[in-house]
């Protein structure tokens, strides 16, 4: 009886790693097909095309497709915001590791213009279906990013600052998709912005 119970202890944490596993496997190829495809291809099906697991596998894994959209696009906020991390670990002046996250988030959306579109899918499907906390989740992971490194400068409020940036970066994404503006143009913007927030006794 004990070597029973004791194999089973032992079994317990294989078939948990292996659930895991699998997890990852399919949210990887839904990445995949996001990127590529955009949001409306990204179905049960094309995610199992896209992995070597079936249909039915991410059916019995995940609850639905907004689920496993959900983690995916999490996943990518996530790939995201270790590069901008890297961007600004590449400076050491304060403000410039601001402008390095700011243009380093603006150019990859200009450098991959289908990413800009899912972004732009992802918000208004979220807000149709009434998820609002799953664009707020990856937001969250943005602000605190750029709360780290405006809490080098000397605003008032780095946190309110984040968010303004935040605000301002989101539609700026928008606005370089329609009408672009030059690096010169929008360091201004950001200077400007940085400069309505700075605290009175350093002005």
């Amino acid at each position: 009886m004990g070597g029973y119970i004791g194999a089973v202890t032992t079994t317990r944490p294989v078939i948990a790693a292996n659930r895991r596993g699998k997890r990852e496997q399919i949210i990887d190829a839904a990445k995949q097909v996001l990127a590529r495809d955009g949001l409306a291809a990204c179905t049960a099906r094309s995610v199992a095309e896209a992995s070597p697991l079936t249909k039915s596998a991410v059916h019995y894994y995940f609850d639905d497709i907004h689920e496993l959209i959900d983690l995916a696009m999490r996943e990518h906020v996530a790939a995201m915001a270790m590069a901008l991390r890297g961007a600004a670990g590449a400076e050491t002046d304060p403000a410039e590791k601001v402008w390095a996250v700011v243009d380093a988030y603006l150019r990859m959306f200009a450098e991959q213009p289908n990413a800009a579109f899912l972004w732009f899918e992802y918000w208004i499907d979220t807000g149709r279906r009434n998820s609002s906390e799953a664009v707020g989740a990856t937001l969250g992971d943005m602000h605190v990013l750029l709360h780290e490194v405006l809490a080098e400068l000397p605003v008032a409020d780095a946190a309110a600052t984040a968010h303004t940036v935040l605000s301002w970066l989101l539609g700026t994404v928008v606005q370089q998709q329609v009408q672009p503006k030059t690096p010169a143009s929008l360091r201004e913007e950001v200077t400007v912005i940085l400069r309505s927030t700075t605290s009175p006794r350093t002005k």
